[in-house]
């Protein structure tokens, strides 16, 4: 009788459907959705941590240098366009996009990691990183959130040259 006494596991199994296959599952999906049908590319142009001059106390750099451009898969939407008029200087329109980045996608496959302060050319437009969230949870689980949404604003003509 001793054989089939039943042993209390180490770990607690992984929550049903919810597993390693499942999120590699999710994953090859949306890489080829994001890829092979919708297929909206952006260049992304990283800082240069390694040659960027920041300030000691306020991490701050007048001039960034950045690296070479990398051909990235997202879906891109226009989410606002504004005209305003500026007292004395005629009028202000800005152009805001957002972008939705598959999270594993970047980090394990093109090891990039987008940051606030960076560039996208999307068409004809280069536009700043002003804001990055992580909206989407993969099953609703905390620890894997499978997105990285990009707030973008467009850039002024001089702000940034990728030449």
């Amino acid at each position: 009788m001793a054989d089939n006494e039943w042993e209390r596991p180490k770990n607690p199994p992984p929550p049903l459907f919810l597993g390693k296959k499942e999120r590699n599952l999710v994953k090859q999906v949306n890489d080829e959705l994001i890829e092979k049908v919708i297929g909206q590319q952006i260049l992304y142009y990283p800082v240069d941590l390694a040659t960027t001059d920041f300030h000691e106390m306020y991490g701050e750099a007048i001039d960034k240098t950045y690296l070479p451009p990398i051909r990235v898969y997202a879906l891109v939407e226009f989410t606002d366009y504004s005209t305003q008029y500026m007292d004395g200087f005629g009028l202000d329109k800005s152009w805001e996009i957002s972008i939705h980045f598959h999270r594993r996608r970047l980090t394990e496959d093109q090891d990039l990691y987008v940051r606030e302060g960076d560039f996208v050319l999307y068409g004809d437009y280069y536009y700043e990183i002003v804001k990055l969230s992580e909206p989407t949870k993969l099953f609703g689980q905390v620890d894997h959130s499978f997105e990285i949404a990009a707030t973008c604003k467009r850039a002024r003509k001089g702000l940034f040259d990728a030449t």
